[in-house]
């Protein structure tokens, strides 16, 4: 099975997330922002971006050895740090970077607006697909912070093992595909665009003016 593209992705996720309660949906930008937007729009729900950066091994930004979510703080991948000879302490400098591109971000996507408040809500994380889920795990934990009634990770596709070592970061994880053969996200789509700040900012603006 390949999606069409992200729009098609988000709402086949929306009719197995039809149930939720008034909620929260959180998209991991960029290319979560395209998923998350027509099942914000079938739930008549509230669309934000929950910004999140991967922590590269310094001078292999490609090579993440864990990620940070705006509110959150970092959660590394300790298995890879240390055997990569490496602690929290001596990728400060590389986090420091990656929390100054976050908060730029941030400011670009949503302004002076802080999140939507989150506590007592049921709040769904959406992006456009999990390969080792970084910053899906920071993001939850971001989130699981805000003290929510229930919060479900919602993706078109994941790595198996990722989808299951997320499970126990939400309360309810909603994937469509969960291939054995799985390579890459862009593998599962028919097109597969890089999305820019100005496409994430019209997603947002088309879902504020409904």
């Amino acid at each position: 099975m390949l999606f069409a593209d992200r729009a098609q992705a988000g709402a086949l996720l929306a009719e197995r997330l039809r149930d939720a309660h008034d909620p929260v949906v959180l998209a991991l930008p960029r290319g979560g922002v395209a998923v998350a937007e027509p099942i914000a729009r079938r739930l008549g729900a509230v669309l934000d971006v929950l910004v999140t950066r991967k922590i590269g091994y310094p001078g292999q930004p490609e090579l993440g050895v864990g990620a940070v979510a705006e509110g959150g703080e970092p959660v590394f991948h300790l298995v890879l740090l240390r055997r990569l000879g490496l602690t929290p302490e001596s990728v400060a400098d590389v986090v420091e970077q990656e929390r100054r591109e976050l908060a730029r971000r941030v400011s670009a996507y949503r302004g002076d607006r802080p999140l939507p408040p989150l506590e007592g809500r049921e709040v769904i994380v959406v992006d456009d697909g999990l390969a080792t889920g970084g910053t899906a795990r920071a993001a939850l934990r971001a989130v699981g912070a805000a003290k929510p009634e229930k919060v479900t990770l919602a993706v078109p596709v994941g790595a198996r093992d990722t989808v299951t070592s997320l499970r126990e970061e939400a309360d309810e994880v909603v994937v469509l595909l969960e291939p054995v053969d799985f390579r890459a996200v862009g593998q599962w789509y028919e097109r597969f665009d890089q999305l820019s700040d100005d496409d994430v900012l019209e997603l947002l603006r088309e879902a504020g003016s409904r």
